[in-house]
């Protein structure tokens, strides 16, 4: 293994054993692992079938995205879009903040580390092409795996909203591997229905 190799893989592994210590758990299987653990794993196996040549600095975005996600909760913001906002955006910096720290301590350096943070933050999503990649990635994993829980608590109209949103959040590449996916039939109509009243 390179140096090079080996940095990559030491990122990964405490990315891993930060989110490992996760509280919140998700059942798989009969086991219960750690739900931002499993996030990241989930959204390093999206990228890696949505781009195979995936550089490494997006690769190490995507499965940090969300690291240490649960020491900062939404509900310790005060309620409202403007609260909401600020929440995410904090979360952006802190995520970033914590990946250039591993990062550092594995021997990337400083333009390595602001790649990564620029990605995670998402600035220039639309003409960068490995941001919106990490945000295509973000919706499939949503769609793929989360979705069910807005399905059994949400109700329809706000739903296809949160569909439409999400759809046009993402590149054509990112639609298309998501039109890939085996959704419920209420889902396709549903985002047809938030398309139609919202279009982009």
């Amino acid at each position: 293994m390179t140096d090079s190799d080996k940095r990559f893989v030491d990122v990964i592994a405490a990315i891993d054993h930060a989110n490992a210590r996760d509280p919140n758990v998700i059942q798989i299987d009969g086991r219960a692992v750690p739900a931002e653990l499993l996030y990241g794993q989930r959204m390093s196996d999206a990228l890696a079938r949505m781009a195979p040549n995936a550089s490494e600095q997006l690769r190490i975005a995507a499965r940090g995205q969300h690291i240490e996600r649960w020491t900062s909760p939404r509900n310790g913001y005060p309620a409202g879009r403007a609260s909401y906002l600020k929440w995410r955006n904090d979360l952006q910096e802190f995520h970033a903040r914590r990946l250039g720290e591993i990062m550092a301590a594995a021997g990337y350096g400083p333009h390595e580390i602001a790649r990564v943070g620029a990605i995670v933050r998402k600035e220039r999503l639309r003409s960068d092409p490995e941001a919106q990649m990490l945000e295509d990635v973000v919706c499939t994993v949503f769609l793929e795996y989360y979705l069910s829980d807005f399905l059994r608590k949400t109700d329809e109209t706000k739903l296809a909203r949160i569909l439409a949103k999400t759809w046009n959040k993402m590149s054509a590449q990112g639609q298309a591997h998501a039109s890939k996916l085996e959704l419920p039939p209420v889902v396709r109509g549903l985002l047809k229905r938030g398309l139609d009243q919202a279009p982009e």
